[in-house]
C-alpha cells in the first residue's frame, strides 16, 4: 500500500489514531494487564496549570498518546501533534507520558484519553474539572447613615464562580445568618452569579461596626476574597457632666463640662439649675458652665440638656462648695497610708532592738577554760579536783575559749 508523499511520522500518527478509534468503539476492558494505561482525574482553577500523567507497569516499546476532549492527538510519545503552545511535554519514557496544560480555560474541561498502541489498542481516561474563580464580592444597599432602631438591608454579589460559590456574612468576628444564596447561571459563560441579602436592625453599638461578606469556594483559600462595609448609625446623645476638680473651694474659679456622646455630636447645650436660676457669677459657654468665684450659695443640682438633632438627653451634677482650707479626700487617704507604713516600720525596728538587747545580756562575759570544762564533766567534787590537776600537767596546752 502506497501513501502520498508526506512526513512518515505524520502518517504514522494518523494510522495509529484510526486504530485507536477502532479500539475505543470496541469497549474492550483489560484487568490486571501490565500494558493497561493508568491515569487520574485532575481539578484546576481557571488560569492555572494542570499536569496529565499516563503510566503503564511494563513496556513493550509501544508509544503512549494523549488526546483531548475532541479526540485530537496532543502528544504521541515525544512528538507534538497539536499546535497549542499552552500544551507542553512534561516527561516521556517507555512507561510514562506526562503533559502540562497552562493558562487553563473553562473550555479545557472534559475527558482526556491516554492510549498505548499495542494490538489491540489500550486506553484510559482522565476527567479534567475546571473551577471558575469567583470575583471579589460587592456589597450594595448602604448609602446613608441609619437612625438607631432602623433597619438596613445589604446585598452581596459575586460573579464568575463554577461551581456556585457560597457567601457568608460577618459582624466583626460574629457570623450572621443572611437569606439563602440566590444562584443564577451566566448567559455568556458556564459560570454562576451568586447573591445574598442581610437585614439588620441597628443600635448605637453598631455605629462604625464592620460588616464583611466572604466568598467560600474550592478555588480560594479561606477569606481570600471578601468585601467590607462600615455601618453608620445616628443616635441621640448620652450626657455626662464632668467637674473641673473633685474639691470645689469657696472663692476659687471653677467650671462644669457637659460631655454629649452622640452621632452626630451635639450642636446645642442648655444649662439650668434645678429648683432655681443660675447664680449671677455663673455663665453658660456652650458645653461649659463657668463660675468666676465660687460661693456656698452656688450649692445645688445643675442640669445640662444636649441636643444633636436626632434627640436630646439630660445630665445632672450636684455641686457642694467646700471651705477654702478643705483637703481633698484622696490627699487624706494618702497621708493615712503613709502614716500607717511609717508606724509599721518603727514597730519592726523596736522589735529588732529588743531581741538584740536580750541576746547581748544573756551572753555577756560567758567563757570556759579547759580546767572549767573538766570540772563541769566530773560526777563529784573529788573527781573535779583530780581533773583540774590533770589539766595543770599540760599547762603549755592550756587554752581559753570564749563563746
Amino acid at each position: 500500500m502506497a501513501f502520498p508523499s508526506a512526513p512518515s511520522a505524520l502518517w504514522s500518527v494518523s494510522l495509529l489514531t484510526v486504530l485507536f478509534a477502532a479500539a475505543v468503539h470496541s469497549n474492550i476492558v483489560y484487568d490486571d494487564d501490565p500494558l493497561q494505561p493508568v491515569t487520574q482525574d485532575e481539578t484546576v482553577s481557571v488560569g492555572g496549570t494542570v499536569t496529565l500523567t499516563c503510566r503503564v507497569a511494563e513496556s513493550d516499546n509501544s508509544s503512549l498518546q494523549w488526546s483531548n476532549t475532541a479526540q485530537q492527538t496532543l502528544y504521541f510519545g515525544e512528538k507534538r501533534a497539536l499546535r497549542d503552545n499552552r500544551i507542553q511535554l512534561h516527561r516521556s519514557t517507555s512507561t510514562e507520558l506526562s503533559i502540562t496544560i497552562a493558562a487553563v480555560q473553562l473550555s479545557d474541561e472534559g475527558e482526556y484519553t491516554c492510549s498505548i498502541f499495542t494490538m489491540p489498542v489500550r486506553t484510559a481516561r482522565a476527567t479534567v474539572t475546571v473551577l471558575g474563580v469567583p470575583g471579589k464580592p460587592q456589597i450594595s444597599g448602604f448609602e446613608n447613615a441609619v437612625p438607631e432602631g432602623g433597619k438596613v438591608t445589604l446585598t452581596c454579589t459575586s460573579t464568575g464562580s463554577k461551581p456556585p460559590a457560597v457567601l457568608h456574612w460577618y459582624l466583626g468576628d460574629l457570623q450572621l445568618e443572611g437569606r439563602p444564596n440566590v444562584v443564577e447561571p451566566d448567559p455568556h459563560d458556564p459560570t454562576y452569579n451568586v447573591s445574598s441579602e442581610l437585614t439588620l436592625e441597628v443600635s448605637r453599638s453598631d455605629d462604625n461596626a464592620l460588616i464583611t461578606c466572604i466568598v467560600d469556594h474550592p478555588s480560594l483559600t479561606s477569606g481570600e476574597k471578601k468585601s467590607e462595609q462600615t455601618l453608620r448609625v445616628l443616635y441621640s446623645p448620652s450626657v455626662l457632666i464632668v467637674p473641673e476638680s473633685d474639691l470645689p473651694r469657696e472663692g476659687e474659679k471653677f467650671h462644669l463640662e457637659c460631655l454629649g456622646n452622640g452621632n452626630p455630636e451635639p450642636a446645642s447645650y442648655m444649662w439650668e439649675k434645678k429648683d432655681g436660676e443660675l447664680p449671677p457669677l455663673a455663665k453658660a459657654d456652650g458645653a461649659f458652665l463657668r463660675f468666676e468665684m465660687l460661693n456656698k450659695s452656688d450649692n445645688g443640682v445643675y442640669l445640662c440638656n444636649a441636643d444633636n438633632g436626632i434627640g436630646n438627653s439630660l445630665g445632672e451634677y450636684t455641686l457642694l462648695v467646700q471651705d477654702p482650707t478643705a483637703m481633698s479626700t484622696s490627699s487624706g487617704v494618702d497621708h493615712a497610708v503613709i502614716g500607717g507604713v511609717v508606724a509599721v516600720i518603727v514597730f519592726i525596728l523596736l522589735c529588732l532592738l529588743i531581741v538584740l538587747g536580750r541576746y547581748l545580756i544573756r551572753h555577756k562575759g560567758t567563757y570556759l577554760t579547759h580546767e572549767a570544762k573538766g570540772s563541769d564533766d566530773a560526777p563529784d567534787a573529788d573527781t573535779a579536783i583530780i581533773n583540774a590537776e590533770g589539766g595543770h600537767s599540760g599547762a603549755e596546752d592550756k587554752k581559753e575559749y570564749f563563746i
